[in-house]
């Protein structure tokens, strides 16, 4: 119940709900319930009392975006590599969300207060096209979607080695590492399941240029399959090589599509987001190594 009513109430976060379902303020077919309930299609919640929204207690920050497209609804943008998404362990600023609500003010009451507007994310140090929703309903919305996996992703890596194959699937279960808490693994004691589509676009002297496309959305998903797989992304600092010959800057995972349905028209929609101009430098150097 808390889940359900914190997607649906603008700017007012979970624990909030959880709070006011304690005070005893909603009611589920005119019975008190606890915020764990599982609501039943049929049931009718109503909220007898206020629960206000949170003002926003990111501060504004005047961050460079490159925005791909924007109207009432959405905000699609180009993340940078090294941008963080939103605030959270360490890190309490000069982040996306920092820059979105400098940029779109409006956002502040869009979502959970302390990430307006975020409805899915990048790791920091991968580039790539994102969607933030600049409305209540885009909120709704969208974040129904990525949940549904209504969503399309698709994203471009350099990985070590070469395949076999030319495509492929890996469908391992990940979860949280058994002794390091802050890595992902596909040893796990509660892994979920996780599938990861790939297709090899070019093949060099020790590398590999490839198109991936997620199925699910786990943490670290990608770079945690590619590495199970023996094909680690080429500057992966967490699961890649030890002592790896460095030929590229950064990490090389490149978010370079996404497709939603609009919120409001119901259109599906496509973004693009071309290969930073540092990482088709690291290709160029590649395919001179290998003629």
């Amino acid at each position: 119940m808390d889940s359900f009513l914190s997607a649906r109430l603008p700017g007012v976060t979970r624990s909030q709900v959880q709070k006011a379902i304690e005070a005893g303020v909603v009611r589920v077919s005119g019975l008190n319930r606890k915020a764990g309930y599982r609501l039943r299609e049929g049931e009718e919640v109503v909220i007898e009392g206020d629960i206000k929204p949170e003002t926003s207690r990111l501060e504004p920050q005047d961050i460079p975006l490159k925005i791909i497209y924007s109207d009432r609804e959405i905000i699609v943008v180009e993340k940078p590599s090294g941008l963080v998404v939103h605030p959270g362990t360490g890190v309490i600023s000069g982040t996306l969300a920092n820059a979105i609500l400098y940029h779109f003010p409006e956002v502040a009451s869009v979502g959970r207060s302390d990430r307006p507007g975020i409805v899915h994310r990048l790791d920091r140090d991968t580039s790539g096209v994102m969607v933030v929703a600049r409305s209540a309903r885009a909120f709704i919305s969208l974040i129904a979607q990525f949940k549904k996996r209504l969503t399309g992703k698709t994203y471009l890596a350099l990985v070590w080695g070469r395949f076999s194959t030319s495509e492929g699937k890996f469908d391992w279960p990940i979860g949280r590492h058994v002794s390091l808490g802050w890595k992902v693994s596909t040893h796990s004691r509660n892994p979920k399941r996780a599938e990861t589509f790939f297709q090899v676009l070019r093949v060099f002297a020790e590398t590999s240029f490839l198109e991936i496309k997620p199925v699910t959305g786990r943490t670290h998903q990608i770079r945690v399959h590619l590495a199970a797989s023996g094909h680690p992304v080429v500057g992966d600092p967490i699961y890649g090589r030890k002592n790896e010959e460095k030929i590229s800057p950064r990490l090389f995972l490149h978010a370079n599509i996404l497709s939603i349905i609009h919120p409001s028209s119901g259109e599906r929609m496509e973004f693009g987001s071309p290969l930073p101009s540092e990482l088709e430098a690291v290709l160029a150097r590649q395919a001179r190594i290998c003629s």
